[in-house]
């Protein structure tokens, strides 16, 4: 870090001097010897112009200059800060070690100045410059220039050996007979321009960076040598008709890490999902490449081709054997044609890429002009035709017959040099544009009824030369979205300059006396960009939605999806065990207190959110603890006399249920050996703690295991709807099923006589009724199994709200139980809640349930599913619709096979009259204006299906409490396209209305009612800028005769409502309604009906929308 050049200055944070970290960055050389005229250091704008030159292709947002006079500079502390100023609403200043940051250096850093901590995720992308001049002398000075992104983590940055002490003070400046500082002082001005950043990383340092926060997206790991697999694979995966069509593989009966397909499909899935960048690892292995194949950079092309005959093998007998050549492959025609006579020899072969020359050709266009170029055979190289026609003057060439809706175009960068005996890289220009139309390179005889304009969506990078170098991609992976850099690990924003300009090669344009740049990868200084595209991608306009279709979770084959999850589960599970299995091991611990708060299968449930009573206590054991201390811990912990328990081990059984096994005899084994004796390998350690009667004596006697068998009662609650555990209780094996009766009553409380009936949980599939005459034994219960019992309730005594009377569907509804979100569909007019129901209700059952929950009656509810892709509601559910929930909630299948609406959410709406009588009617929404066009309400209005606007005009009156005087002079009137459409008589049919429509109504203000001699009427619209950007109320206004436009503008605020500082902001205009014309603005002195010529002519109302960015808003159904 010493023996910096003259021209280069160590910029870093003073905090990172001892970290290693030294940015070592090109600035202006340190004194003041600038070209041209001489400029002073307190000239503030001229220096800045000089030192701080704007960048033209960055967009300043701010910029300041502030100096701070330090004085007696030896008498002042280690590290001193400069008065706080201002630069793009944020606070700086100077951060100065007058005795140098550890070096011989005055030290100079600027530095954000927030009082206490930045604001969350702040940051500032600055260009500054730190001046350093004496007090007496403005002409002796020394600077340097920075960039950098400010944020919380780095919010200093600048210069550490910013000039040497001994020169500053001992030395004359250069040309000078003084030194820089005199009598101890000197002047540091600041120059700070704080610019927009274009793609939220500008200068970023990619410390911490998480690409999927940022854009959405992750990357792919590199291997050793991948990167050109990397950037081939992403390109791939975001032509969404080629991941679809991998999807479409089957692959479920070979599922395994040698199908290459299979480990495709699974590493798209992950870039769909991961949080984290991808592995290709899988793939590779599938492709049979071992570790020399890992590390050696291969050629793309091929390796594509090979890619998609291998996956082309594949889909052969499949939904999907057509997708790839319907999308990549194109056709040419390679001929010779006699000029001289009728005869041509020709030849059609399909392509999946073409190959461009680079060298000699300048553009894009050049290159396919070069490869259509036609050559013609004279001379002696005449062509023989055969016979009749013998040696024939003729033309040679290829032409395209077709291209694909993608194209994959490889630009040849590598070149055999023969006077070097070897491969060289082409660094030359090569210009590409991001739309061409490829019909110029088309025969004569091509289908040209459809656009061959393609755009560009991929261009692929390399940068070094043959040897050495570094493959990256920019893609633009939707229609109309932005470009991203895809860089290994890293998905990053760019600009369209980045995408372009950056990689067409070429000469760089070199600062004076410069003699080259020095290159990435090959550390080589070189007068040519040694980055460029290699290869391009383009799609064709007329196909980008086929193309760049949404691809959606279902999609994904499910098997895909089910693998991945587990393989994810397996191995957060064996990372947690690698690090805590040497010592500790988890133990779930269930009680009677669980066991009563659980509603479901079995003791407890793995599905149950986290912090559930039902859920076993989880207990993080030493291994080598012995079961009687661990016994002691949970004791004291419960208040439990540690005599009166004791453990049983619960195990999975083969029909997947978990109950209780038997009970721990040993409390000297340790847990680990009573888990290894005892419980399912494989599975969490889950215990029963059972909790002995005291006998008189105060000790505990445990019931005979060979004459007595523990089991679980639960209650099913036919009122209240629910199944609940009451108690773990022994019964004798020889004993009767009836026999169980006190023990039911007693814990219930019932009286005697009350009559119940026995079910057995065999499994969750399998619920049976139980014999009361047969014995326990002959009944086959054994230790852990569950008995429900439920009362026995007459039909006539059943609450209108049960659904079930019978444990058994009781437990079929637990087995078909499904969460479902509900919401308003109008925002705020009732609650977001989230109901458990069942698979197989009907609507009349479902609709009971939300009804109970909102406390409305069931039949004034009505529903209807949401658009999965936009959080919209489709068309409400019919009443009569005969399907059960799960049906409606599936829904039906979409062009490219996906559910169209979410498969767990309805929005609901509470009506006002029951549903069977609403779908007798027609429902409009009629907004009501009350001041002009300042205050809107909303109405929606019943009407009966062939009734008139008079009768809305009556439900409007009700709903809108309107009085008689103001229905009379009602108008209504349709809009389209922020403009009125027409006025709606009082006799017009609503059948005519769409249920879309935008409607208002207002009440015919007092001038229009009572016009005057020459007065008319004008229809008005609001837009911003363009007329073609309308937004607002539309609305009628007056105009009278030789009204100057000043007073007219006082009756519009009158008739609009619009008043003071919001008015002012209004420009208007008059528009004509013919289509392109341009708006003529009106000036206060104009006479409005003098200019208004044609009846069709609007008066439009230029000010912002306010609401422009509600088409961007997201309307998704979770975040509303």
């Amino acid at each position: 870090m010493d023996n910096l050049a003259d021209n280069e200055m160590l910029v870093d944070e003073y905090e990172q001097y001892h970290n290693d970290r030294a940015d070592v960055v090109v600035v202006s050389r340190p004194g003041s010897e600038d070209q041209g005229s001489e400029v002073l250091a307190n000239d503030y704008p001229a220096m800045m112009a000089r030192i701080l030159p704007k960048d033209p292709d960055l967009e300043t947002e701010a910029e300041a200059y502030h100096t701070w006079h330090i004085q007696d500079w030896r008498k002042l502390k280690r590290k001193e800060h400069g008065p706080t100023f201002q630069c793009g609403n944020f606070p700086w200043r100077v951060l100065f070690f007058p005795y140098g940051n550890h070096v011989e250096h005055a030290s100079f850093y600027l530095e954000q100045a927030w009082e206490k901590e930045p604001p969350t995720d702040w940051y500032a992308c600055v260009q500054f410059a730190l001046v350093l001049w004496n007090v007496n002398d403005p002409s002796i000075y020394v600077s340097h220039v920075a960039t950098h992104r400010f944020n919380a983590d780095e919010g200093d940055w600048g210069f550490t050996r910013f000039c040497d002490l001994r020169k500053l003070f001992a030395i004359p400046w250069e040309g000078k007979s003084i030194p820089l500082v005199e009598n101890d002082e000197a002047k540091i001005t600041a120059y700070v321009r704080v610019v927009k950043d274009p793609t939220g990383v500008l200068w970023h340092s990619f410390q911490n960076y998480d690409s999927k926060k940022e854009t959405g997206m992750v990357g792919l790991r590199n291997q050793g040598a991948t990167c050109y697999l990397n950037s081939l694979l992403q390109s791939l995966y975001f032509t969404n008709a080629f991941r679809r069509a991998v999807y479409q593989i089957p692959t479920e009966a070979e599922a395994s890490r040698d199908n290459s397909a299979w480990t495709l499909q699974r590493l798209f899935y992950s870039l769909q999902t991961n949080e984290n960048p991808v592995s290709t690892t899988e793939l590779t292995a599938s492709f049979g490449w071992e570790s020399r194949q890992i590390f050696e950079q291969q050629d793309v092309q091929e390796l594509s081709r090979k890619l998609m005959e291998r996956l082309e093998e594949k889909m052969k007998g499949t939904p999907a054997e057509k997708a790839l050549p319907e999308l990549f492959v194109g056709k040419t025609k390679t001929y010779i044609s006699c000029i001289n006579v009728d005869y041509e020899s020709s030849r059609i072969e399909e392509f999946w890429d073409i190959q461009l020359n680079v060298r000699g050709n300048k553009t894009l266009d050049d290159s396919f002009k070069d490869y259509i170029q036609v050559e013609t055979l004279e001379g002696e190289n005449k062509y023989d035709a055969g016979q009749p026609f013998g040696l024939q003057d003729a033309k040679k060439g290829e032409i395209f017959e077709s291209f694909p809706p993608v194209l994959h175009l490889h630009l040849k960068r590598f070149e055999y040099d023969i006077n070097r005996d070897a491969m060289m890289k082409l660094n030359d220009r090569h210009v590409f544009p991001l739309e061409f139309d490829a019909s110029p390179y088309l025969s004569k005889d091509a289908d040209k009824s459809e656009s061959w304009v393609y755009e560009l969506h991929g261009v692929l990078v390399h940068s070094g030369d043959f040897n050495a170098g570094h493959y990256y991609a920019f893609l633009k992976p939707t229609k109309d979205g932005f470009w991203y850099r895809f860089d290994d690990d890293k998905v990053i924003r760019a600009t369209e300059k980045e995408v372009l300009e950056e990689n067409y090669g070429g000469e760089y344009e070199l600062a004076n006396g410069a003699t080259g740049v020095r290159q990435p990868y090959t550390r080589a200084l070189s007068t040519k960009r040694s980055m460029n595209a290699y290869m391009l991608v383009y799609i064709r306009k007329t196909r980008l939605d086929d193309v760049l279709v949404p691809i959606t979770k279902d999609d994904v084959p499910s098997h895909i999806e089910k693998k991945l999850a587990e393989d994810r589960a397996e191995l957060a599970r064996r990372k947690k065990e690698r690090e805590e299995a040497h010592l500790y091991m988890n133990v779930g611990v269930l009680c009677e207190k669980t066991f009563r708060e659980h509603h479901g299968f079995d003791l407890t449930s793995t599905d149950l959110p986290s912090g559930d009573p039902a859920l076993p206590k989880s207990y993080r054991v030493l291994k080598s603890k012995k079961v009687s201390e661990f016994a002691e811990e949970v004791a004291q912990e419960m208040n439990l006399n540690v005599e009166h328990i004791r453990f049983w081990v619960m195990v999975n059984r083969q029909n997947k249920t978990t109950r209780p096994d038997q009970a721990i005899r040993d409390p000297d084994m340790t847990v680990e050996e009573a888990y290894n004796r005892f419980g399912t390998k494989g599975n969490a350690f889950r215990m029963w703690l059972e909790v002995g009667e005291p006998a008189a004596d105060g000790t505990v006697s445990w019931p005979d295991s060979n004459t007595s068998v523990l089991i679980f009662l639960k209650n099913f609650d036919v009122h209240t709807q629910t199944l609940s555990g009451v108690s773990a209780v022994y019964v004798r094996k020889n004993q009767k099923v009836s026999e169980l009766a006190p023990v039911i009553l007693e814990k219930m409380n019932w009286p005697a006589g009350t009559e119940f009936m026995l079910f057995e949980e065999i499994k969750h599939t399998m619920i049976d009724v139980m014999k009361p005459k047969q014995t326990f034994q002959q009944s086959e219960i054994q230790d852990g199994d569950i008995i429900t019992f439920q009362q026995t309730v007459k039909e006539s005594d059943m609450p209108p709200t049960a659904i079930y009377a019978d444990a058994r569907n009781y437990y079929d509804y637990l087995l078909n139980r499904m969460n479902v979100n509900f919401a308003p569909i109008k925002i705020g007019e009732g609650e977001e809640f989230s109901l458990t129901l069942s698979r197989k209700m009907t609507y009349e059952q479902f609709s009971k349930k939300v009804g109970e929950h909102l406390k409305v009656d069931a039949t004034h509810l009505r529903f209807a599913p949401v658009m999965a892709s936009t959080g919209k509601p489709k068309p409400f559910l019919k009443r009569s619709i005969n399907q059960t929930l799960f049906q409606i909630l599936t829904g039906t299948y979409g062009t490219y096979g996906y559910s169209m609406h979410r498969p767990d959410a309805l929005y609901y709406e509470i009506l006002d009259t029951s549903l069977s009588d609403y779908e007798t009617k027609k429902c409009l929404k009629v907004t009501w204006l009350t001041e002009g066009i300042s205050k809107e309400q909303m109405f929606e209005v019943l009407v009966p299906r062939n009734g008139t606007i008079s009768d809305l005009n009556a439900a409007l009156q009700k709903k809108a409490n309107l009085d008689d005087e103001t229905v009379r002079y009602l108008r209504v009137y349709e809009v389209h396209s922020g403009k009125i459409y027409k006025e709606l008589t009082d006799d017009f049919n609503v059948a005519g209305i769409n249920e879309f429509v935008t409607l208002y109504a207002e009440r015919v203000p007092e001038e229009e009612v009572n016009l005057e001699e020459g007065d008319r009427v004008i229809s008005a619209f609001n837009f911003d800028k363009e007329p073609a950007k309308p937004h607002g109320v539309p609305f009628k206004f007056v105009i009278k005769p030789g009204e100057i436009f000043k007073e007219t503008k006082e009756r519009l605020s009158k008739r609009t409502g619009i008043k003071g500082k919001q008015f002012e902001k209004i420009k208007f205009a008059l528009v004509p309604r013919t289509m392109y014309s341009n708006p003529r603005y009106l000036e206060d002195d104009d006479i409005l009906s003098d200019i208004v010529s044609d009846a069709d002519d609007l008066l439009g109302l230029d000010h912002v929308n306010k609401n422009r960015s509600f088409w961007n808003r997201s309307e998704s159904f979770f975040i509303r």
